[in-house]
């Protein structure tokens, strides 16, 4: 049996804040050839792919499409369908798995037969800024037509496994070997001094709470505030300034540790609000790895997983101080701390994460995934449905109506009991009705 490919949809881009795609698809690539498709971004021309591989194993697939339309919008599906039909038959890629990072992908199934498909969910990204207003939708039928899907933390596997009968919660975890080295490397903060330096990394947007920021960085000038991380979907002029208020940009994964080297305290200063209830962030065990002390919001994730080793606070005033008993912290309680923190990093690898993942990848049995348009065409509902002439009659336990991404998943569940009918010449694309 060859080894099939693992097609992987994703609305982040590879050399954007490493984190859980990179860290799993780099791992999984060592078991099968990974081709992480990108988002489009736009371009005159006829629709192209821009291949990249930026780790052993991945191949990153950039389309380029005379499309101006954000995402995987339904503007890009006609566009994205032709290039990667054509990719496949050109690497005589036959056989493969589809793993979903957004929802957003998912009428790209249509024309494609997977062994399986995957759905890793790491946000509920349909409680972001600006998500798409079919997000919610198209989740809920990927969560049904998904042979497996895993979740990035509790609270997300506590809300997607009512909707999938084979979820696993898979927490992020950490390479620790990377950010231990924060422990050995000179102090190399940001403002070069002996000031105490509080820090955080990660992506800066609706989920800062910029008003705890502002606050910290004007109760205490002699601190420096260091934020790394790319500014996106809010505008930089939002952001608090302040001489001791660092916003440093988005930095390279290989220098987190240098710059971790130098900070005193490690936040997680997110604000509780509904883009931010089902978050775990992945960098809580890396400031762990780094041996630094990690002040939070009660964001819920944190509290269930690492509630034990994280000063977790409830206002901006317990928040300050929060960062001010840390920094004032006896050694005594410093070492206890350290053991406490070194326990749970050694219980979440990405090295282990990503063995779990290819164990439950394996354990499926490739469901059939052939199936009929009324126009004869293929399609991703996981049984075989006829197509219906005009006019004849029609005996069916089921009769679905639209083929979009609910119904897909609808006749698959149903199986050969059903009968889809869809008006246009392809299915997959956004819930329609017969008149």
């Amino acid at each position: 049996m060859s080894t099939p490919t693992l097609i992987v949809f994703s609305h982040l881009r590879w050399n954007f804040v490493y984190q859980r795609p990179q860290h799993l698809m780099s791992r999984l690539a060592q078991r099968w050839p990974v081709l992480f498709i990108e988002e489009p971004v736009h371009a005159p021309g006829e629709a192209s792919f821009d291949v990249t591989e930026p780790a052993p194993g991945v191949r990153v697939l950039r389309p380029h499409t005379p499309a101006n339309a954000p995402g995987f919008h339904d503007g890009q599906l006609a566009h994205l369908q032709s290039i990667l039909a054509a990719f496949l038959e050109r690497e005589a890629i036959a056989d493969y798995m589809v793993w979903f990072y957004t929802p957003m992908a998912l009428p790209l199934l249509t024309g494609l037969h997977p062994r399986a498909v995957i759905y890793d969910c790491m946000d509920e990204l349909s409680a972001f800024k600006d998500a798409p207003r079919q997000m919610a939708q198209r989740e809920h039928a990927l969560l049904k037509c998904a042979d497996v899907v895993f979740t990035g933390g509790p609270s997300l596997y506590e809300l997607k496994r009512i909707a999938s009968a084979n979820a696993h919660c898979f927490p992020s975890a950490v390479d620790a070997a990377h950010f231990a080295t924060a422990t050995t490397l000179p102090r190399d903060g940001y403002a070069g001094g002996e000031r105490p330096a509080l820090g955080y990394f990660g992506v800066i947007d609706e989920r800062m709470d910029l008003a705890l920021l502002n606050a910290l960085a004007s109760a205490h000038p002699e601190w420096d505030i260091q934020m790394v991380g790319p500014v996106v979907k809010i505008d930089p002029a939002s952001l608090p300034k302040h001489p001791n208020l660092y916003w440093l940009g988005q930095q390279r994964y290989e220098d987190l540790p240098g710059l971790i080297s130098g900070w005193d305290v490690c936040l997680l200063p997110f604000a509780i609000n509904a883009s931010t209830r089902y978050i775990s962030p992945t960098k809580t065990l890396e400031y762990m790895a780094a041996a630094r002390p990690v002040v939070s919001t009660a964001i819920r994730d944190v509290v269930t997983l690492y509630g034990d080793c994280v000063q977790v606070t409830d206002s901006i005033e317990s928040f300050l101080e929060a960062c001010e008993q840390v920094l004032g912290e006896a050694p005594g309680r410093r070492a206890r701390r350290h053991v406490e923190m070194m326990s749970m990093v050694g219980r979440f690898s990405w090295d282990a994460t990503a063995s779990a993942v290819i164990d439950q990848i394996e354990r499926l049995v490739p469901p059939p995934r052939i199936a009929q348009t009324s126009q004869g065409q293929d399609s991703d509902s996981g049984g075989t449905v006829p197509a219906i002439a005009a006019g004849r009659p029609v005996q069916a336990g089921h009769l679905i109506i639209g083929a979009g991404p609910t119904g897909l998943a609808v006749a698959r569940e149903l199986g050969a009991a059903a009968k889809l009918i869809e008006r246009e010449a392809q299915v997959g694309g956004w819930c329609r009705s017969v008149r």
